[in-house]
C-alpha cells in the first residue's frame, strides 16, 4: 500500500481534471465553446424540462449567485428562458429554448463519443472495474459532502 494514499488520490484526481480539460473556462472537454457548468445545465434541463434556479444550482452544486449568472448567460445566448414561479414570485423557473434543446443534444452526442473513446483506451477486462471504482468514488464524495454540510448546519 502507498505511504500516502490520500495524497496519491489527490494527485490522480488533479491529473484527471487537467488532462480531461475540466479546468478550461471556455470549452467543454468534448470541445464545445461553453463552460462545463453551461453544458451540464442544458443537458440537465433537457432531461428535466423546467427547474427553479435553486434546484438547478443544487443539481450542479453551485451557489445562488453563480447559478443566477449562469442562467442569465444561457438566456443571453438564446439557450434558455426564465419566468417567475407561479407558487413563489421570488423564484425563477428555467427551461430550454428549441436552440438550447438542440445544443443539449449536440453536447450529449459529443460527450458520448468522447467517453466511448476513453473507455476504448481501457482494456476490456478492466472497463467494468474502472466504472465501478469511479461510482464508489462518487458515492464517497456524496457521503463526505453530506457529512460536512450536516456539520455546518446546512439543509439539503
Amino acid at each position: 500500500m502507498a505511504a500516502d494514499p490520500a495524497g496519491e488520490l489527490r494527485q490522480a484526481m488533479q491529473r484527471l481534471f487537467r488532462r480531461f480539460g475540466a479546468l478550461a473556462a471556455d470549452a467543454t472537454p468534448c470541445g464545445k465553446p461553453l463552460s462545463i457548468a453551461h453544458a451540464h445545465a442544458v443537458m440537465f434541463l433537457l432531461a428535466r424540462d423546467e427547474l427553479s434556479q435553486q434546484d438547478l444550482g443544487r443539481e450542479l452544486n453551485i451557489d445562488k449567485s453563480n447559478v443566477a449568472r449562469l442562467c442569465a448567460k444561457m438566456v443571453e445566448m438564446g439557450h434558455a428562458r426564465q419566468r417567475p414561479s407561479p407558487e413563489d414570485a421570488r423564484s425563477r423557473l428555467v427551461s430550454l429554448t428549441p436552440r438550447g434543446k438542440n445544443l443539449a443534444r449536440e453536447i450529449g452526442a459529443a460527450s458520448h463519443s468522447r467517453f466511448e473513446a476513453l473507455l476504448a483506451a481501457i482494456p476490456k477486462g478492466r472497463q467494468a472495474t474502472v466504472v465501478s471504482a469511479l461510482n464508489e468514488l462518487v458515492a464517497a464524495v456524496d457521503a463526505t459532502f453530506h457529512q460536512s454540510s450536516d456539520e455546518e448546519g446546512e439543509v439539503e
